[in-house]
């Protein structure tokens, strides 16, 4: 039975003001810095991984000689990662706090996994980076050619705006506060450099392996001489979900499809973040690119489920009345009545990072939108702009230097589901990729 969406919309906003309000949480940073660790802890230390699983997880990590990956278990549950003892794919949990319920995403550090961070970051309301203290890990991961850089200007780069530094293996450093204050007078510059602004960006030092200031900050801990702020958990449960496009068209870019196993949950399963409207069990769904459409069989969220959900939430559909081969990774969910259109031609805004290759007409590029990586073709650079004031700066320039923002024309090899910013502004934001590394940035204006 299908809910009215309006009835949807006023128990959505009876539960925002009485409960928990949702946020999506990245969790970035460079490889080795103790991602999956720290929230593997924080997972066991709020009551969302169990004793038991945890003990499976301690005895089994010992077993192949990887007992101190016991909590990043927590999160990397594939054969492949426990072996490799890194994150590949974007893990995903919740996680209750006093104000908050987190859906935690995650991301792999590795450079040959930054498309799947990519995809995991376009779900994200707020971002975690975390940074190795330790003497040589952090300079590593800020260098050149760690992932530190990269990954705080991508979660800015898709829309993230409040940000918290989590300064790990401070157990590393004996909690020297001089080691502290040294990452957070590198770090600051570079945030505020990449468009964070400094009010949204705390910066709280943890030891993620023995479980320091995640939960609580004990006040004879090894902190305490010199540390007074809010433990990490404190900092999250004050961050403020954004707003939300409730009232817009149903807009679900799909991460994951499966088949589904269960009674319930029989059909394909869709999985997604819904970045506009409402669904609910019962409504039919388009499914773009394409003409097919599907119904609605069962919702799923954080594991449980319901009978609806709106922007915002992470969640599995469960579709009947067609076949898996018509639902893709990249596919939108959308009404029949108003699907999102598909787009050969776009005019983006983009700021440029630093390419190792000039940005020139007639260059081939990855455009990720997304979970979408789409051939595309760099086909004419409008104008270079003033970032602050969008003022024309030089039409038509032979070249995109580094820090550059610009006006540039782009051709998909291939349509693909995508609408300007001013429309959707998550459907409207991709990230331009050449040769494995990230280049740019931008905001769609115009679709053709």
């Amino acid at each position: 039975m299908t809910v009215s969406h309006e009835r949807v919309i006023e128990e959505w906003r009876k539960r925002e003001e009485s409960g928990r309000r949702g946020i999506s949480l990245v969790v970035v940073g460079h490889v080795d810095a103790g991602k999956s660790t720290l929230m593997g802890r924080l997972l066991h230390e709020l009551g969302t991984l169990s004793d038991k699983e945890h003990t499976s997880n301690e005895r089994a990590s010992a077993k192949i000689g990887k007992g101190s990956f016991a909590y990043a278990w927590a999160l990397d549950s594939s054969e492949e990662e426990r072996e490799r003892g890194v994150t590949i794919d974007v893990a995903q949990d919740t996680f209750l706090t006093p104000n908050r319920r987190f859906t935690l995403l995650d991301a792999p550090g590795h450079r040959d996994f930054i498309p799947n961070m990519i995809s995991g970051a376009a779900q994200a309301d707020a971002a975690v980076l975390v940074v190795d203290a330790s003497k040589g890990g952090f300079e590593s991961g800020f260098g050149e050619r760690g992932q530190t850089r990269e990954h705080a200007i991508l979660v800015r780069s898709l829309g993230v705006q409040q940000l918290v530094v989590a300064v790990n293996k401070m157990d590393a450093v004996d909690y020297d506060e001089e080691r502290f204050k040294f990452i957070v007078d590198a770090v600051k510059p570079f945030l505020a450099q990449s468009g964070f602004d400094a009010t949204k960006v705390t910066y709280v030092p943890v030891g993620a392996a023995v479980g320091e200031n995640l939960v609580e900050r004990t006040a004879d801990g090894p902190l305490a001489s010199w540390y007074t702020g809010p433990s990490l958990v404190a900092v999250l449960d004050e961050l403020a979900p954004p707003s939300r496009q409730i009232d817009a068209p149903l807009r679900m870019p799909v991460t994951n499809v499966f088949r589904g196993q269960t009674a319930i949950s029989a059909g394909v399963g869709a999985s997604g973040r819904v970045v506009g409207g409402l669904l609910s069990v019962g409504d039919r769904v388009r499914i773009v690119p394409g003409d097919e459409s599907a119904v609605i069989r069962a919702l799923e969220q954080d594991g449980e489920t319901v009978p609806w959900a709106v922007a915002g939430s992470a969640i599995t559909a469960y579709l009947s009345g067609i076949e898996m081969n018509i639902v893709n990774i990249g596919s939108v969910l959308c009404p029949p009545s108003a699907p999102v259109q598909l787009a050969t031609s776009l005019l983006v805004r983009v700021l440029v990072f630093e390419p190792s290759l000039p940005l020139m007409v007639g260059t081939p590029i990855e455009l990720f939108h997304h979970s979408s990586n789409l051939s595309a073709v760099l086909t004419e650079l409008v104008s270079t702009i003033d970032p602050k004031t969008g003022e024309v700066l030089k039409r038509k320039p032979r070249v995109l230097s580094r820090g550059v923002t610009a006006t540039v024309r782009i051709t998909l090899q291939a349509p693909g589901p995508i609408e300007p910013a001013s429309v959707n502004k998550d459907m409207g934001r991709v990230i331009l990729r050449m040769r494995g590394e990230s280049v740019a940035a931008g905001v769609v204006l115009e679709c053709n």
